[in-house]
């Protein structure tokens, strides 16, 4: 009964709170990040991705920009030459995610809940998603951390769009799947200390 009245009522109080006052906190940083960004590469501060919330329904996703802009696949390696000098240290310490900060506010995502995935990834495994989706997703969740060192794994292989389809996202799948199963504010805490201490 808790944990359904937090789930309904008590995520999105838990998410403003906190939400406001990492912006407030790392406002210093953002201001930073920008200047960095675009000091050394040309193009936005923010990179702004379409990716599927809760209900299947579409949202922008804000990042700081980590990579060149132009077009390429939707998923990263840690070699990807795409990714500039600055970026490599943001993307290494997750200072990228910061910006989805906004997100939560806006109420498209929640601190803690499974990844937003892209389109294409979602709708591969549509049946799965139609449970992950029944909640908004979040910055953080187990699959993140479990999975910290993504790009890492990816660079061992030559095709790396299968890689992530047929190896990593079942395992995400899996991951959030425990998550909807023990979702509570005790939880959500737990799991974000895990990811300030693994970062």
């Amino acid at each position: 009964m808790q944990n359904s009245l937090y789930k309904k009522f008590g995520k999105r109080v838990f998410d403003l709170i906190f939400s406001f006052l990492g912006l407030m906190l790392l406002s210093p940083i953002f201001i930073i990040m920008a200047l960095l960004i675009k000091l050394t590469s040309n193009g936005n501060i923010f990179y702004i991705q379409s990716r599927i919330g809760e209900n299947f329904k579409p949202f922008k996703l804000y990042k700081f920009r980590s990579m060149k802009e132009g077009n390429g696949l939707k998923i990263t390696s840690k070699d990807d030459p795409r990714i500039t000098f600055i970026g490599k240290f943001i993307r290494r310490t997750k200072i990228d995610e910061l910006p989805q900060l906004i997100n939560v506010i806006k109420g498209e995502m929640s601190l803690v809940g499974p990844r937003p995935e892209v389109e294409k990834y979602v709708y591969l495994q549509e049946e799965a998603y139609k449970k992950i989706l029944n909640i908004k997703p979040g910055i953080t969740d187990l699959a993140a951390i479990e999975f910290r060192d993504e790009e890492e794994l990816l660079s061992q292989y030559e095709n790396k769009e299968a890689a992530y389809i047929k190896k990593i996202q079942p395992k995400k799948i899996k991951l959030y799947n425990e998550y909807l199963r023990i979702i509570s504010l005790k939880e959500d805490i737990k799991i974000i200390l895990q990811t300030l201490r693994v970062i």
